[in-house]
């Protein structure tokens, strides 16, 4: 890797982020578990490390930089487990049992549910609606829905949750 200009002008901090990359490499990796993103971080702290200017004060340099990568990795390691619990949340909710009505009773008790999840859903704010009712009844994809509402992909799907979650309290 060639040096950046800021490194060849004789930064303490650069040069040992230079020679500490692999390290700080296989850190991450251990961390995250997968190199590639462990690649990403560490180019992130290079980031944040050449935007930070004075590093005069920094006592331990090779300790800042490995305190930097460190925090990154586990920031993205708890990103990505959280975003696997929503998603596998989300997945499981897609199994709910289809019931059939063979009874008028059931017919009755089918149709207040129905009015009771449709209520829930004129209590939540437009666009989360909006967003459930074109995930679940649509079947529009997340990303779309995202372009739709000029918004990202987690905001729709954490709407899209609230918004389960809301039917589901207020349906039972």
């Amino acid at each position: 890797m060639q040096k950046s200009g800021a490194a060849r002008s004789g930064s303490p901090l650069l040069d040992v982020f230079y020679d500490q990359r692999s390290r700080l490499i296989g850190l991450a990796a251990r961390i995250t578990g997968c190199r590639s993103h462990a690649e990403d971080i560490v180019h992130e702290a290079f980031m944040k490390v050449d935007d930070a200017g004075e590093t005069e004060q920094i006592r331990s340099q090779a300790s800042y930089l490995t305190r930097v990568v460190r925090n990154l990795s586990i920031d993205h390691y708890r990103r990505r487990q959280f975003e696997e619990r929503l998603i596998s949340q989300d997945t499981d909710s897609y199994e709910a049992p289809v019931h059939h009505a063979e009874t008028p009773e059931a017919l009755v008790s089918d149709q207040q549910l129905l009015e009771r999840v449709s209520g829930a859903l004129a209590d939540l704010p437009e666009r989360t609606r909006y967003a459930f009712e074109m995930c679940r009844i649509h079947g529009m994809k997340q990303k779309d829905i995202a372009k739709a509402l000029g918004v990202s992909p987690p905001l729709v799907h954490a709407m899209i949750r609230e918004a389960l979650l809301h039917c589901r309290e207020k349906a039972l």
